[in-house]
């Protein structure tokens, strides 16, 4: 069983790197479920999908403990969500800051040293810069389909399976600018 958490802000493309990774694992002959939780995510609050596969899944669920990857597109809501890591899982952190409204409206600030406070903790961090690596592949909105990259390159499913997910999921007229992206991040 492998257990994967997604988490970032609304409109960062959680919900599509959920259905592509879902789709890889299907075609690779899991059985997947997927639980979204939305939050405020139309208002840039926090978004977190669960996806698990492995031979039978019977919740999507994913406890505190409990996840071998999260991969965050954001690194608030990494810190936000560490806690659900499991000994010895690797966290997948896009360096990009999305300020929370108190950051936006003065109450509060930004916390510093993130990533580094959560390896001091002792998480198996990779940290990506997917914002530019995205404007690379010539769209700043496929962070998630870097970030997918990233994770296809550590996971136990062939590429080509990856490649097929994303064109099944992918609207054609931004399949070519995601596949850049998926290629920037699977070669990280």
């Amino acid at each position: 069983m492998t257990n994967i958490m997604i988490v970032g802000v609304g409109g960062q493309g959680t919900l599509l790197a959920s259905r592509i990774l879902g789709a890889a694992a299907i075609a690779n002959g899991y059985d997947v479920k997927v639980s979204e939780v939305h939050g405020m995510s139309q208002r840039g609050g926090s978004v977190v999908t669960y996806v698990k596969y492995g031979d039978k899944v019977y919740s999507p669920i994913v406890g505190e403990g409990e996840a071998d990857i999260i991969l965050a597109f954001e690194q608030l809501e990494a810190y936000r969500y560490a806690n659900y890591l499991k000994k010895g899982g690797k966290m997948l952190v896009n360096i990009q800051k999305t300020n929370p409204m108190p950051v936006i409206t003065g109450a509060a600030e930004y916390p510093k040293d993130i990533i580094e406070k959560m390896r001091q903790k002792g998480a198996d961090i990779i940290d990506v810069d997917a914002f530019s690596l995205a404007c690379e592949a010539g769209n700043a909105k496929t962070v998630n389909v870097v970030l997918i990259g990233v994770l296809a390159a550590r996971s136990n499913i062939e590429k080509d399976i990856w490649l097929s997910a994303l064109e099944d999921t992918v609207p054609p007229k931004f399949l070519e600018v995601n596949k850049k992206a998926f290629e920037l991040g699977y070669n990280l």
